[in-house]
């Protein structure tokens, strides 16, 4: 990855952040973009003070011409684009009974929507350079966890997208990975959406328990670098998605359980 560009949505914080450490530390030229001004500038900083060439970009996933700013960004900075790691993402945590429908349609329109728009304006460029579309999917991508219509529902979709995306550009030398991540130590819980729309605040989670994004972010610059096809995190995900292919029924029941066991957790 010396001198590939690389942009990375949402890398401000979190699992974002570390991918941008992580391609940075090994050589990259590195573009991120979040919505926090002064978080994305403290990011930068960091980055920039560690040795990283690196820019930030103030933008919304959600937003078609945020990402076509983006991919233009990139090109007046760096010449091109070799890499995009579409990370921005949103959950939420509520019963469909209970939830206002217009939480499920935000967090469609970042977690999904976010990452066509990005992949419509960057791909003109890594279809050059043969180089790599990365989504940052989920183990609820496969396996709908209960409380979660909206964020399930789109890393379902977005794992379609990118199985779509992979089939189309199959002769054309453009790589795809779906990584999926199991619960990892981020920010993401606590800026999780209730059924309100209001933020979560604290994570239901024990987050010291969970892989940290450092580590989450070694395994995912390890596959694009090898070119992987899939990328399922953690003992506790990989065992989910096996048993939702193959015991369907106990993976609900287990499902279930785990789920209930959460602080304030909307199942019982």
């Amino acid at each position: 990855m010396q001198n590939k560009v690389v942009v990375i949505t949402g890398g401000s914080s979190g699992i974002g952040k570390a991918l941008a450490f992580e391609f940075g530390r090994h050589g990259s030229k590195i573009l991120i973009t979040g919505r926090n001004a002064d978080e994305l500038s403290r990011t930068v900083t960091e980055l920039q003070q560690n040795g990283i060439t690196a820019h930030g970009l103030q933008a919304d996933a959600s937003v078609e011409d945020d990402n076509k700013m983006m991919a233009a960004e990139a090109i007046r900075l760096y010449g091109t684009i070799d890499v995009l790691i579409a990370n921005a993402g949103i959950s939420m945590r509520a019963l469909f009974e209970e939830v206002d429908l217009e939480v499920v349609k935000k967090v469609m329109d970042i977690n999904f929507y976010g990452v066509l728009y990005a992949a419509k304006y960057c791909l003109p460029e890594i279809v050059k350079n043969k180089g790599s579309v990365v989504g940052i999917s989920s183990i609820a991508g496969y396996r709908g966890l209960p409380g979660r219509t909206g964020y399930s529902a789109s890393k379902f979709a977005l794992n379609g997208f990118l199985e779509v995306l992979r089939t189309e550009y199959l002769k054309r030398g453009v790589h795809v990975l779906t990584a999926c991540p199991g619960f990892t130590a981020s920010n993401i819980r606590k800026r999780s959406l209730t059924k309100d729309g209001s933020s979560q605040g604290e994570s239901p989670r024990n987050e010291q328990k969970m892989m940290t994004a450092e580590e989450c972010a070694r395994h995912i610059y390890r596959a694009t670098v090898k070119r992987k096809r899939t990328l399922i995190l953690t003992t506790q995900g990989k065992l989910a998605v096996f048993l939702n292919k193959w015991w369907p029924s106990l993976a609900d029941r287990m499902v279930y359980n785990v789920m209930a066991k959460e602080a304030n957790a909307p199942i019982k």
